[in-house]
């Protein structure tokens, strides 16, 4: 029997992550059906409440002018799930989020505090299964600037021609958004609770380091188009958070520098401070390549002959990206993780692509998800 689960909040920062690898198994979970309106309307979350085996409360206010309206909206959002859970006689396994500010003098802090106590204490009025997290700082792609986390604002802030300010430096414990959703997955395949889940975080850096990296990936990367030296896994998070703000639309495809001579052209494909794998493919008039997304590896492709339509489109968006590129004008596109892609020959005559990914490739781990642009 599959699991069903259900994603308060699923449009949000960890919620869209979450709600996408769920779907990566397909043979072993659900997704039930959310709607942000289901806290508006009882019959819509009772709906909702009693479809799931799992839910993963996240629907959560983060920040407000107002701290007491951020304080009351969280306990009543809490509440009204707790009613629902109460009404239909759930016996669903609630996963709530808490975080790391718990035990800070704020109202956000005493909100998810409250909350996570309030939870597990119906739990154990109910005979029910409760897992209370509690989280340190996530940062990844697709946070909103100036709410999510400091990492987000910055890497929009150097990607969008503004200059980063720091208001206190100092030690910064971080989870990346993947390693936080495996704890998840993990909890729920575990199908046992535990009322103080303290996650652990997997990196320690200071405000001021991390900005100098971005500032390094700004210079490299955005305005350069060097892949990084990239030494840590963190790195490598850090690095696809920051391309993640980068607007694609504007900045794709990128010609290539051509130098001409008599015996013919010169182009320079890539430049790398970090490893990988160099490939070469030839596709035929008419034929498409890829329909697939990665969720961690880097990926490059070059059109060097021939006439190519790259396309990409956001797992869980409509919105379909369109590039052209011309061998004669050689150029590349770099596909952003969580973005399907594929490339097309759409001229008469050999499409030729060199492509280059920061993974060797691995067939028991091929981070390769077959989905259609």
């Amino acid at each position: 029997m599959k699991i069903k689960v259900g994603i308060t909040g699923q449009k949000g920062f960890v919620g869209q992550h979450l709600f996408n690898t769920v779907a990566l198994f397909p043979n072993e979970f659900e997704r039930v059906p959310y709607h942000i309106d289901s806290f508006k309307d009882e019959q819509k979350l009772e709906s909702f409440v009693s479809q799931c085996d799992v839910i993963v409360h996240l629907a959560a206010m983060n920040r407000h002018d107002n701290p007491e309206v951020l304080y009351q909206t969280n306990i009543g959002l809490v509440k009204q799930l707790i009613n629902a859970l109460e009404r239909t006689g759930s016996k669903a396994h609630v996963i709530f989020s808490s975080s790391s500010q718990e035990e800070r003098n704020n109202l956000y802090g005493k909100s998810k505090k409250e909350g996570r106590e309030l939870l597990a204490k119906w739990a154990l009025a109910a005979k029910g299964t409760f897992t209370g997290l509690v989280i340190p700082n996530v940062f990844g792609p697709f946070g909103r600037p100036y709410y999510n986390s400091f990492i987000a604002t910055f890497s929009h802030q150097l990607t969008h021609n503004e200059q980063p300010t720091i208001d206190v430096d100092g030690e910064v414990r971080l989870i990346y958004i993947n390693e936080l959703v495996k704890v998840i997955l993990d909890v729920i395949r575990s199908k046992s609770g535990n009322p103080l889940f303290l996650i652990p975080h997997t990196s320690v850096d200071n405000v001021s380091e991390i900005l100098t990296s971005l500032e390094r990936f700004k210079e490299q990367y955005f305005e350069s188009g060097i892949i990084p030296e990239l030494g840590t896994q963190f790195e490598v998070s850090l690095f696809n958070t920051f391309r993640s703000y980068i607007d694609i639309k504007s900045h794709n495809p990128i010609k290539f520098v051509q130098h001409m001579d008599s015996r013919g052209a010169f182009v320079e494909i890539i430049r790398l401070n970090v490893g990988g794998q160099v490939s070469f493919s030839t596709t035929v008039p008419g034929v498409t390549r890829g329909n697939h997304y990665h969720t961690r590896k880097i990926e490059r492709f070059a059109v060097i002959k021939g006439k190519a339509l790259i396309q990409l489109r956001r797992i869980g968006t409509e919105e379909v990206l369109n590039f052209h590129l011309d061998g004669d004008e050689p150029s590349y596109v770099d596909m952003p993780i969580w973005y399907t892609h594929n490339i097309k020959n759409i001229g008469d005559e050999e499409l030729y692509t060199n492509f280059w990914i920061n993974e060797f490739y691995d067939a028991r781990d091929p981070d390769t998800y077959f989905e259609e642009v």
